[in-house]
């Protein structure tokens, strides 16, 4: 198949033969959004996207990330005018809110099904994150890129059949995915081969990571490593997805 611009950043994912591609995207996509919102060409200025960050805000995986990138003015300038949105908001909540009425068996019961209207708000401020949406309606983008490279492309087929697979986080989602962007056909050839795929590919993790236990036994100390030096990093990111080894990404000066 001819590659797109759609088609080529998930080659480069397969073809970099990581222990997942939709986390190597996630990590292209993620560092290209601190990039937008806080590298040099100071989008963090532009009115519309401040109106999105003040709206949206940052979760706190976001924040972190966005404080070790390192534009000290540009975090600023975000909080700023987020700050003003946020006591806008609040203070609108508070002179909204009416507090439930008590009962006696409400004071017997330590998770009440009644819910707290700024307990629902800052809820719903915490989940809210301007990186994560942009992230996701991305993310949503590949995922019918996958199935319509997967579908129609024999080459990208094979490709994912001999790959390392995926992490548990995006296989979940791919199976999700599925149902909704296969037939029942494509889906009876699909399903029994993504799990001989992971199967594989755990099993050979959980090999590397107990050789690496067996190397620190004194009589394996000058037994070859095989694959396991970096089995930790690569172990965890099987099951949880991510980069756990990657260094703090920073602004570019």
């Amino acid at each position: 198949m001819k590659e797109t611009l759609y088609t080529i950043p998930l080659n480069d994912a397969v073809n970099a033969n990581d222990e997942c591609p939709f986390c190597f995207i996630e990590r292209e996509v993620e560092q290209d959004l601190l990039d937008f919102a806080l590298g040099s060409g100071s989008s963090y200025m532009e009115s519309d996207v401040r109106e999105a960050t003040d709206k949206a805000g940052f979760c706190r995986n976001h924040f972190k990330k966005m404080f070790d990138y390192g534009n000290t003015l540009g975090n600023a300038w975000i909080l700023k005018t987020h700050y003003m949105q946020m006591n806008y908001e609040m203070k609108s909540q508070f002179k909204a809110f009416t507090p439930n009425k008590s009962t006696l068996m409400g004071k017997f019961k330590k998770n009440s099904t009644r819910q707290n209207p700024i307990g629902i708000w800052v809820e719903e401020k915490e989940k809210s994150c301007y990186i994560c949406k942009r992230f996701e309606d991305t993310y949503e983008r590949y995922m019918d890129t996958f199935f319509f490279m997967y579908k129609k492309d024999a080459e990208f087929r094979e490709k994912i059949k001999n790959s390392k697979g995926f992490c548990l986080h995006h296989f979940g989602d791919l199976c999700e995915a599925s149902e909704s962007r296969m037939n029942d056909k494509e889906k009876k050839e699909f399903y029994p081969a993504m799990f001989e795929l992971m199967e594989k590919n755990m099993e050979r993790l959980q090999e590397d990571v107990s050789w690496l236990v067996e190397k620190f036994d004194y009589r394996n100390k000058d037994a070859d490593w095989k694959n396991s030096k970096d089995a930790i990093q690569r172990g965890m990111q099987k099951l949880k997805g991510g980069y756990p080894a990657d260094p703090v990404y920073k602004m570019n000066k």
